[in-house]
Formats: C-alpha cells, sequence, structure tokens
C-alpha cells in the first residue's frame, strides 16, 4: 500500500516537473504565492505530496485537467470541499444569508496561514456582499486585490499576461472587471477582459472542458462591450459565449449570453435575429428559474421589439 502511494506521488510529480519544463518555467516562477519551492522540489522528486488544494493550484497554472487526480483527504478537508461547493451554488441562486453561513463555517475551518482557503474566502465574501450591497464596487476591487495578492503578490491589471493562474484566480480578475464595470468604468473593465480572454485562450485549451472559465470570460467581456457601443464586437463574443456554453456543457452564462447577444443585434438594426435570441433567453430563464435574468429579457424585449411575455 505504501509502495503504492509513493509510486503515484513519482508520477504525479513527474507529470508536474515535465509541463513546467515544457512551459519554460522556473520552480520559483510555478510555485510563487502556493508553496515553498522545496516543497514543489520534493514533489517533483516524489517525495512529499503537498495538500490537494495547492496540488489543484499548481495543475491549473500548468495548464492541466485538476478533475484527473485524486487524493484521499482528510475529514477536515472534506468538510471544507462541500462546503465551497455550497458556498458556490448559494451564489450562483442568490440565497445570501445562508451563503454567509456556510461561509463562516469555512472560515472555521480553514488555516490562517493557508493562503488559498484564505483567497476563496474573500472572494467569496465579496461575490455575496455584491448580491446584497453591502460592498460599493470600489470596496469590491480593493478586496479583490487583496484576494489576488495573497497568491500573485506582484499582480497588476496593467500585465495580467505576465503571470499564471488558477482557477479562482481567473474567477476574481473577472469579478474585478465586473466591479469596475459597476462603477461606470466600462472602458476599464473592457480592456481586463481582452488581458483576460488572451490569457485563457492561451493557457487553458487543455482544461477548458473542466473549468469552464471560457464561456464567463466571453459573457462579461461582450457585456461590457455592449455598454461601451462596440455591438458587433459585443454580439460576436456573446455568441462564442454561447456556443462555448453548447460545446462545454457549461449551462449557466447560456441565458446571459443570449440576452447580450439579442440586445447587440437590436442595435446593429437585425431585429428579427433580436427577437428569436430574446425568446431563446427568456425559456431558458423560465426553465432555471433565473429571476432577475427573466425581468431583464421581459423588460428589454418589451423596450426594443415590443414583445409581451407572458409571467
Amino acid at each position: 500500500m505504501r509502495r503504492d502511494s509513493a509510486m503515484k506521488n513519482v508520477f504525479l510529480g513527474e507529470y508536474i516537473k515535465q509541463r513546467r519544463l515544457d512551459l519554460g518555467l522556473t520552480q520559483e516562477q510555478l510555485c510563487d504565492g502556493i508553496c515553498e519551492p522545496m516543497t514543489l522540489s520534493r514533489l517533483e522528486n516524489g517525495k512529499q505530496t503537498p495538500s490537494r488544494n495547492r496540488i489543484n493550484a499548481l495543475l491549473q497554472r500548468l495548464g492541466l485537467p485538476d478533475d484527473r487526480y485524486f487524493a484521499l483527504l482528510s475529514k477536515n478537508e472534506l468538510e471544507m470541499e462541500a462546503l465551497q461547493k455550497e458556498i458556490v451554488a448559494c451564489n450562483a441562486t442568490e440565497k445570501v444569508p445562508e451563503g454567509f453561513e456556510k461561509l463562516a463555517q469555512f472560515e472555521k475551518l480553514a488555516d490562517p496561514d493557508d493562503q488559498i482557503s484564505q483567497q476563496l474566502a474573500l472572494r467569496s465574501r465579496v461575490l455575496l456582499g455584491r448580491l446584497d450591497g453591502r460592498y460599493t464596487p470600489l470596496e469590491q476591487i480593493d478586496l479583490l486585490m487583496q484576494a489576488i495578492q495573497l497568491t500573485v503578490p506582484r499582480f497588476d491589471l496593467e500585465s495580467i499576461e505576465s503571470f499564471l493562474y488558477t482557477k479562482d484566480e481567473i474567477t476574481i480578475i473577472n469579478q474585478i472587471g465586473l466591479a469596475y464595470s459597476d462603477a461606470g468604468q466600462n472602458k476599464k473593465a473592457a480592456e481586463i477582459y481582452y488581458q483576460l480572454l488572451k490569457y485563457v485562450r492561451k493557457h487553458f485549451k487543455e482544461t477548458i472542458t473542466s473549468i469552464g472559465v471560457l464561456p464567463l470570460v466571453l459573457y462579461n467581456y461582450a457585456r461590457v462591450l455592449d455598454l461601451c457601443g462596440r455591438y458587433e464586437e459585443g454580439a460576436a463574443l456573446a455568441k462564442e459565449g454561447r456556443e462555448a456554453c453548447i460545446q462545454y456543457g457549461h449551462y449557466q452564462v447560456l441565458p446571459r449570453c443570449l440576452e447580450i447577444e439579442a440586445e447587440c443585434r437590436h442595435f446593429m438594426g437585425d431585429d428579427e435575429i433580436s427577437k428569436e435570441l430574446y425568446y431563446q433567453s427568456y425559456y431558458l430563464c423560465k426553465v432555471i428559474g433565473y429571476q432577475i435574468g427573466l425581468e431583464v429579457v421581459k423588460k428589454e424585449a418589451k423596450e426594443y421589439l415590443n414583445i409581451d411575455f407572458m409571467s
């Protein structure tokens, strides 16, 4: 049993080392903000296995799938993983009080010295706090910059492509773009999403199916381009976003991609296409119970095309 475990450590370590060398990265570049270079060295040599969240972070920075890696989890890690999923679900369904309750439980279990867990807690707090309005957009930006700098200490919005990121770090950058948009700074948000989309296209080809960041980034970039009046670009990215949702099986942002494309198409003068897209978005919102999206579609379809949807 011990021999099998050691062999798995070696294989995982070799897998990580080979990918790191293929990308021309030093150990220090890869593990910056995640673990000490000595820890990575011991992992690559099969002598040590770090915690699961650190291994997942390393794999994601290398653009490798993290859903093919299995590790025995402690009771504490199992509880934290379950709570993390519940917090994400509360955010998606906008159950804010329940989300903060789960977050408090997560924070009690998290090690204060574990940057990855602390980062997750901070970004979750901002996500939930955005929903109930407890943080202004500028406060969100400040907190999110604190969160990403826990693991990417030299992070700079002007040079997003200069670093390697995990899925959670990409999600944080996405949130920063959203906060700038909420603050009315859509040009700044568009610049952030432009850089982020370039990064995702370049680094996450092998993990697009497992992490689902591409549809999210495409949707948010299309949204700010729409707000900037760049309708043709917005429509193209929204269309790519909905196609990515379908291709990779990530449907959460599909009705929103349809709504953005419908609005852009209307302002481009393509009202027949706009009408069809609004109908598709409306019924998808109905099916998944996305009430906020439903109200947006009803309002826009009535205002732009004089369509009355039944409630």
